[in-house]
């Protein structure tokens, strides 16, 4: 199995359908121990319910707006695993009007929930937990194409992930002399609850569909056996890069 006797982390899941539960579940069934992360106790009940009746699967909280929680994060981790393998951040939020007025309305304080939640929560999580990573482990984050092109209802969020992806060019030149990877999947439009906070989603998916050159429908575990390829060591030498799973669509012009 490609993550046999590794131990990891997800965070955060917030249901059944989200990406980051999708490469938890993917991360266990090849043999890896997952961390799995929620926001707050109340997201905490919906992971105990996923993870009950499985083995190899740990809860943590880490509610990423709340810096005390990044030290209490890595003294629970340090306890339960000692050293990381791989480490995943699934995190992006911002307030509902930074996403649905115009772009050039964001506010100040809007623009900063954003920021901090959706990219600077990563840089942040890999300083705190950068003495467990073992070396030659794993890191990686989840982006969108909105990053690279000004997409309707995206908005701040494409700020937000621009920012991110940066962040994950400088983290592997940090990480790099460890043997530390540090990558970004960007999958299309998926059907989570973060997707559904971006007005038009399932126009959205249909025009991906559509559009790119693999005509087939794509989602969780097309992501999923992605996140498996960078976590595990088929990706060696594979570091700082942006890799798109939305059957091509980024690819081509219309």
């Amino acid at each position: 199995m490609l993550l046999e006797g590794k131990k990891g982390l997800v965070l955060n899941v917030t249901n059944k359908n989200s990406l980051g539960w999708a490469i938890a579940d993917a991360a266990n069934r090849q043999g890896a121990t997952v961390g799995v992360g929620a926001q707050n106790e109340r997201l905490a009940e919906g992971v105990h319910k996923l993870i009950a009746d499985r083995e190899g699967f740990d809860p943590f909280i880490a509610d990423f707006s709340d810096e005390s929680q990044y030290a209490t994060l890595r003294e629970a981790v340090e306890a339960k695993y000692g050293q990381l393998d791989f480490l995943v951040h699934s995190v992006g939020y911002a307030p509902k009007p930074a996403l649905e007025n115009r772009f050039i309305e964001t506010t100040l304080e809007d623009f900063q929930i954003a920021m901090n939640a959706s990219a600077f929560s990563f840089v942040r999580l890999c300083r705190e937990l950068e003495p467990l990573l073992k070396d030659d482990a794993s890191v990686m984050t989840l982006s969108y194409l909105g990053s690279q092109r000004a997409m309707p209802n995206y908005n701040v969020m494409g700020m937000c992930k621009a920012a991110l992806e940066a962040a994950v060019r400088y983290l592997a030149l940090d990480l790099g002399p460890r043997g530390i990877r540090v990558n970004t999947l960007s999958p299309g439009p998926v059907n989570t609850i973060s997707g559904r906070g971006v007005k038009g989603l399932s126009g959205m998916i249909s025009q991906v569909q559509d559009t790119a050159p693999l005509k087939r429908p794509y989602g969780q575990t097309e992501v999923a056996q992605n996140a498996l390829w960078l976590l595990s060591d088929l990706s060696v030498g594979v570091t700082g890069q942006l890799v798109f799973v939305d059957s091509g669509y980024n690819a081509v012009a219309m």
